[in-house]
C-alpha cells in the first residue's frame, strides 16, 4: 500500500499563501460551499492514499492549487475550471462512477472537463511521438470542452516553474522538451502569449543552461542603457506626431530570450550581432478611411528623422498577408548607429494582431486547418467577455470532424480521414503489410480489417502469408492512396496468375505434342470472347475456364486455319511466288488527319512514294515545285538530302485525329526457303483484323528466299505488332520495313 500523502512544514505555509492569493484573485467565483466541497473531496482521497507525490517529489495538492491561481489570473477559468483543476489530483481512472458522482455534486460541465484531462492522460500512456503536429491536432479533437487544454497549459506553466531545483533531470528534460515543441504552440495558438514566453523561457532555461543565463545577463546589463535609449529615439517622433495633430500612443517590447537564442542560431551571430533586440511600435487612433493615409505620414515623419534599411520594409498594409495582418515595418538607423525595427499600425490593426488570435498565429508560421480560425476566436472572445458560464459551458469543439487520429504499437500518430479503415492503415504501413492484413488489434482487442478506425486507437496490425488482395477491397479501403495501392496489388498478382497459367498451358501442349502458335493463341482468345489476353490467363488460373476444353479449341482453330487457304493455296515454297489483290491505291488525303505547320488542317497533301508513311510515323512535309505538300516519314532515305539542299521548303507536320483510313506500306521479309513458308506468312496475316495484303512478291535462290509484302493498314501500332508476329514464324530471319 502506498504511504499516505503528508504535507511538510513547508508545503502547509506554501499551502495558506497559494490558497490566500487565490481567493484574492480578480475573477475568483468560488462560493464558501464550493470550498467546503471541494477541500472534503480532496481530505477523502488523501485519506484513502488515493493522491501520491508525482515523479519529482511534488504535492499534487498544491500544485493543482497553484495551477488554478494561474488559470484564474492568466487565463480567466471561472468557476467550473477551477473546481476542476482543484479535484484533478483525485482521480485516478477513467471510472464513469466517478465521474457521476462529481457530476452531482459539482455540475456535468465540471464531470466533463474531468473526464476530458484523464482521456489525454491515457494518451500519453501510449508513448506518442508527442513533438508532431498530428499530436497538437488529437488533444484538441479529444478536448471535447477547450477548458481541457487550457488547464493543460496552466499545469504546465506551473509544473515548469516548480521544477527549477529537481535532482531527476531526466524527467526534467522530458517536461521541458514537451513544453518547448507541444505547450508552447498551443499556448500560441490560444494567444496566450506570455504564458507561451514563459514557457519557451524555462524550456531554454533548463535544455540549454548557458545559453539562457549569457543572454539573460546580457540583458540586465543592458536594460538601463536599452530604456534610455528608447526614450531618446521615440522623443523627436513624439513631439512630430503631436505637433501634426494625430493620436497615438508607442510602446517599446524587449524580445524574450528563447526568441533571442534562436535568432542567434539562425543568423549564426553572438549576442551583440542581433541589433533588433526590442521593436517600437507606434499605434494610431484614425477613423478607418484615414488609416492608410496616416500610416504612411508616420513612416514619411519617422524616414526623415532617422536613415531606413530599404531592404528591411515590409509593407503589409498596401498589400495584406493572407490572414488579414496589416502594419507597416521599418528597421532604422537611430542614434549612436543602432538599427531599431518600427511597427507602424492603427488600432484596428494591433486588435488583429493582438487579439485577432487566428491571424496572429498564423503569423507567427502555424497554419491552421478547418474551423481551427473560428474556434479558436470563440475562445478568446467567450474569455475576454467573461462569458464563461453561457458561452464556454455550451461551447462543443467540431474542428476535425472529418479526420481521425490513431497511434503505431510504437507510439507514432498517423492522421485518417473518418471512415477510415484497418485496411486502410495498413497500406499506410507498406505495402506487403496491407496485401497480407487479415485484421488487427486495436487497444488489444481482435477486429477484421474492415473494422472503421476512431481517434485514439491503438492498432497493430495481423497479416498471414496466405492472405493476398480481392477486389472487393477497392470498398473497404477509403483513402485514394489506399485504393491505388489494392489496385496495383490486384494488377500485379493477375501478372503473376497469367503467367502462371500461361507456364501450364504450354506444358500441357508440349505434353500432348501439340506446338504453339501465338497468332492461333490470339485467333481462339478472340473466338472465345476475350478482349484482352490478360483476362484468358486470369480465367485459366481461376479454373473457371477449363485448361483441357481450351487445348481442345485450339486444335480446331488450329486446324481451321490450316484449311483455309488449303484449296486455293496448296503448300509450296517461297520461289517465284507471287500475289495481286484488286484492292485501290490509297491516293492523296485532304482529311484533318494531318496537321501541317502551325496548326493548320485542310490542307492538300500526298503521302510521299519512297517512304510510304502511314498514321502515328513521325514525319514532315516537303512543299514541291507546284505547291503541293509531300508527307515524309523523319527517317525517310531522301530526308537528310531534302534538310541539306531544300530546308527553307520543309514545314512541321503532326497526325491528328484518326478517320479510320488506311495506309499502303511495303515490307522486306528474308529468311530460310521451306516448304509451307508462304502459307504460314499468309495465315498470320489474314488472321490480323484491319490488315489486308494487297501484294506479296518472293523470290528464292540457294534456300533462301527474298521478298516483298504489300499491305494495308491503320497505323504504324499495328504494323509494329504484325512484324512482331511475323518474326516468330520458322523460317523468316529479316523483316525490313521500305
Amino acid at each position: 500500500m502506498e504511504k499516505r500523502l503528508v504535507f511538510t512544514p513547508e508545503e502547509r505555509t506554501a499551502l495558506k499563501d497559494v490558497v490566500g492569493r487565490l481567493r484574492s484573485t480578480n475573477g475568483y467565483v468560488l462560493t464558501k460551499d464550493d470550498e467546503i466541497n471541494v477541500f472534503r473531496h480532496i481530505r477523502h482521497a488523501i485519506e484513502n492514499n488515493e493522491i501520491g507525490r508525482d515523479i519529482f517529489g511534488l504535492n499534487p495538492v498544491l500544485q493543482s492549487l497553484r495551477t488554478a491561481s494561474i488559470a484564474i489570473s492568466e487565463i480567466g477559468l471561472k468557476r467550473d475550471g477551477t473546481i476542476a483543476v482543484l479535484l484533478y489530483p483525485c482521480v485516478k481512472d477513467n471510472d464513469e462512477s466517478i465521474f457521476d458522482d462529481y457530476g452531482r455534486n459539482f455540475g456535468e460541465s465540471v464531470a466533463r472537463i474531468l473526464k476530458g484531462l484523464v482521456h489525454i492522460q491515457e494518451l500519453y500512456k501510449k508513448n506518442p511521438v508527442i513533438e508532431s503536429e498530428n499530436f497538437r491536432n488529437l488533444l484538441l479533437s479529444f478536448a471535447e470542452d477547450m477548458r481541457v487544454i487550457l488547464i493543460m497549459i496552466a499545469d504546465r506553466v506551473n509544473l515548469m516553474r516548480q521544477i527549477r531545483d529537481t535532482e531527476n533531470e531526466e524527467a526534467k528534460h522530458k517536461v521541458s522538451e514537451e513544453a518547448s515543441y507541444l505547450y508552447a504552440p498551443l499556448a500560441h495558438k490560444l494567444g496566450l502569449y506570455k504564458l507561451k514566453s514563459e514557457l519557451e523561457d524555462l524550456s531554454l532555461k533548463y535544455l540549454e543552461h548557458d545559453a539562457y543565463y549569457m543572454i539573460k545577463d546580457k540583458l540586465n546589463e543592458t536594460k538601463a542603457s536599452r530604456d534610455k535609449y528608447i526614450e531618446s529615439f521615440i522623443a523627436p517622433i513624439k513631439k512630430k506626431l503631436e505637433e501634426d495633430g494625430l493620436k497615438f500612443h508607442m510602446k517599446g517590447r524587449t524580445k524574450s530570450i528563447h526568441s533571442i537564442w534562436q535568432k542567434m542560431k539562425k543568423q549564426k551571430c553572438d549576442f551583440e550581432g542581433i541589433y533588433d533586440l526590442f521593436a517600437i511600435r507606434i499605434i494610431l487612433d484614425t477613423p478607418l478611411e484615414l488609416e492608410k493615409v496616416q500610416c504612411w505620414h508616420v513612416f514619411a515623419l519617422v524616414t526623415n528623422m532617422y536613415q531606413p534599411n530599404p531592404k528591411r520594409l515590409r509593407d503589409w498594409l498596401s498589400v495584406p498577408k493572407s490572414n488579414g495582418y496589416e502594419s507597416l515595418h521599418i528597421t532604422v538607423k537611430g542614434p549612436e548607429n543602432k538599427w531599431v525595427e518600427v511597427q507602424i499600425r492603427t488600432e484596428r490593426m494591433d486588435e488583429v494582431a493582438e487579439r485577432g488570435l487566428a491571424a496572429h498565429w498564423r503569423y507567427k508560421g502555424i497554419k491552421g486547418e478547418g474551423g481551427m480560425d473560428e474556434w479558436l476566436t470563440s475562445i478568446r472572445r467567450a474569455l475576454e467577455n467573461n462569458d464563461d458560464r453561457q458561452v464556454i459551458d455550451q461551447f462543443k469543439m467540431d474542428l476535425y470532424e472529418d479526420e481521425i487520429f490513431v497511434f503505431t504499437p510504437k507510439g507514432d500518430l498517423m492522421k485518417f480521414p473518418k471512415g477510415a479503415t484497418v485496411l486502410d492503415f495498413a497500406y499506410r504501413i507498406h505495402s506487403n503489410v496491407g496485401n497480407h492484413c487479415i485484421g488487427a488489434k486495436i487497444n488489444g482487442k481482435v477486429v477484421t480489417f474492415r473494422h472503421v478506425l476512431k481517434s485514439g486507437d491503438q492498432i497493430e496490425i495481423l497479416t498471414s502469408t496466405n492472405q493476398k488482395p480481392k477486389r472487393d477491397w477497392l470498398n473497404i479501403v477509403k483513402t485514394s492512396r489506399g485504393k491505388a495501392k489494392v489496385r496495383l496489388a490486384l494488377k500485379e498478382t493477375q501478372v503473376k496468375d497469367g503467367l502462371y497459367a500461361k507456364e501450364m498451358l504450354e506444358r500441357r501442349m508440349k505434353n500432348r505434342k501439340i506446338e504453339l502458335d501465338e497468332s492461333t493463341m490470339s485467333h481462339l482468345v478472340k473466338k472465345l470472347g476475350f478482349k484482352e489476353m490478360n483476362d484468358f490467363y486470369k480465367q485459366i488460373a481461376d479454373e473457371t475456364l477449363d485448361i483441357n476444353h481450351v487445348i481442345e479449341k485450339y486444335q480446331e482453330v488450329q486446324e481451321h486455319d490450316r484449311n483455309l487457304l488449303a484449296p486455293q493455296q496448296p503448300a509450296r515454297s517461297a520461289g517465284e511466288y507471287s500475289f495481286e489483290s484488286p484492292a485501290e491505291d490509297i491516293m492523296s488525303n485532304n482529311s484533318d488527319v494531318l496537321v501541317i505547320d502551325r496548326n493548320l488542317k485542310g490542307i492538300d497533301y500526298k503521302l510521299a512514294t519512297c517512304c510510304h508513311p502511314i498514321y502515328g510515323d513521325d514525319v514532315f512535309g516537303f512543299v514541291t515545285v507546284n505547291g503541293g505538300i509531300k508527307i515524309h516519314r523523319s527517317d525517310c532515305p531522301n530526308a537528310p538530302e531534302l534538310r541539306k539542299r531544300f530546308g527553307y521548303r520543309i514545314v512541321k507536320a503532326k497526325w491528328s485525329g484518326k478517320d479510320g483510313a488506311q495506309y499502303s506500306t511495303t515490307l522486306k521479309i528474308i529468311g530460310n526457303d521451306d516448304i509451307g513458308i508462304v502459307n504460314n506468312i499468309t495465315s498470320v496475316i489474314s488472321k490480323e483484323e484491319k490488315i489486308m495484303m494487297r501484294s506479296i512478291n518472293i523470290d528464292s535462290h540457294d534456300g533462301l528466299f527474298n521478298g516483298n509484302l504489300e499491305i494495308n493498314v491503320e497505323d504504324n501500332t499495328k504494323l509494329n505488332l504484325l512484324i512482331k508476329k511475323l518474326r516468330t514464324i520458322k523460317g523468316v530471319k529479316q523483316i525490313i520495313r521500305l
